[in-house]
Parts: C-alpha cells; structure tokens; sequence
C-alpha cells in the first residue's frame, strides 16, 4: 500500500476519531465509567488515550472499507486523484 493511500484513509479517520472522542466525552464523564459492574481504576487519561484509539480504528476500518469498494481504485496511479 502506498504512503498516499494510506493518507488518504488514516487522516480522515483520525478527524473522525477526534470528533468522536469530542462527542462521546462532552457526555460521558470517564470516571463514572462501570466495567462488568466495577469501578474503571484508571486515570481519566488513559480512558481518554484508549478510546481514542479504539475510534481511530473504527473509523480507519471504515475509511479503508469506503475506499476499498469505490470504484477505479486499483487502477490508479500514483498522481492520479480518486474523486475527480
């Protein structure tokens, strides 16, 4: 995979991931979070630093998804854009 596709997936997902984060904890305060029942023994930090990660995931699965079914793809070239 090349450096420009992998642009092209990993930065939109990270916007995504941001917003998320930025979603989901202006709603959710990380130290009233329960696991199976029990108190989350973690910093509001790592719950911050973990889920972002975990967003950024999902949303770069779905941005490689959403590139991966466009169509014309595998018959770029490395100058060429893929919207236009």
């Amino acid at each position: 995979m090349n450096r420009r596709l992998l642009m092209w997936i990993l930065w939109p997902a990270f916007l995504a991931a941001a917003l998320a984060e930025l979603v989901v904890f202006s709603m959710v305060d990380p130290a009233d979070l329960r696991f199976f029942g029990r108190q989350v023994a973690v910093s509001s930090e790592a719950v911050y630093t973990v889920s972002f990660f975990v967003f950024w995931v999902i949303c770069g699965l779905s941005s490689a998804l959403t590139l991966y079914v466009s169509p014309g793809i595998s018959e770029l070239e490395a100058n060429e854009h893929p919207l236009i």
